[in-house]
């Protein structure tokens, strides 16, 4: 295993390289530049493709887990980390290549299977307890079905980004994200809950 210099927060910065380029085909220069390294320093701390894109995504990880240490310190409720939290999630998904997870899949399947492990130990569970603790501070309805709320609000995710749903020339990205996630997440709402997602919605 070879002695990683660069810093963990520094690797994040190949994830647009990636996206730009592909996985297999990104320059060395370029991610070299991106990295603020050079060419030979890159390809001796990693000798092989597989090991940069599994370190960059691990670290790409790593950032998404200080976003939400940050928004969770900028909203104090449950219903708004939500929100905040669908947002950054979207705003990710976003940028990513429509090939990008399948080339992942097929050609880097040991980081691939670490991003399955981040979504079903960190994403999932993520959304979960933030359902129980809106539950608990009495801001979600006490009846709702976590286990299948959290899988609808991933799949009402993907459902947005989907070009053939929704395409981008004929709607309104921030209108859509309004009119799936407002009204659903009213709908699991308390009439307190409710009072604070309209109110973080006019913010929007």
């Amino acid at each position: 295993m070879p002695d990683f210099t660069l810093p963990t927060a520094s690797l994040e910065a190949a994830i647009p390289v990636f996206y730009r380029y592909g996985l297999h085909d990104a320059p060395d220069a370029v991610l070299a530049t991106a990295l603020h390294t050079s060419e030979p320093d890159l390809t001796a701390q990693f000798p092989s493709r597989e090991l940069l894109v599994h370190h960059a995504i691990l670290a790409d990880m790593e950032r998404q887990k200080r976003e939400h240490v940050a928004l969770y310190a900028q909203y104090p409720s449950a219903v708004e980390r939500l929100y905040g939290l669908l947002q950054l999630g979207l705003r990710d998904l976003a940028a990513v290549p429509s090939n990008y997870y399948v080339d992942l899949q097929t050609g880097f399947p040991q980081t691939w299977d670490a991003v399955m492990n981040h979504l079903s130990s960190y994403s999932g569970p993520q959304l979960q307890q933030l359902l129980n603790d809106g539950i608990r501070s009495r801001l979600f309805r006490s009846d709702i079905n976590i286990q299948l709320v959290t899988k609808i609000l991933i799949e009402q995710l993907n459902v947005m980004l989907n070009p053939q749903v929704f395409p981008p020339d004929r709607y309104n990205m921030r209108e859509v994200f309004r009119s799936i996630f407002l009204y659903y997440i009213r709908g699991i709402c308390t009439d307190e809950g409710a009072r604070i997602a309209a109110e973080h919605f006019a913010r929007l």
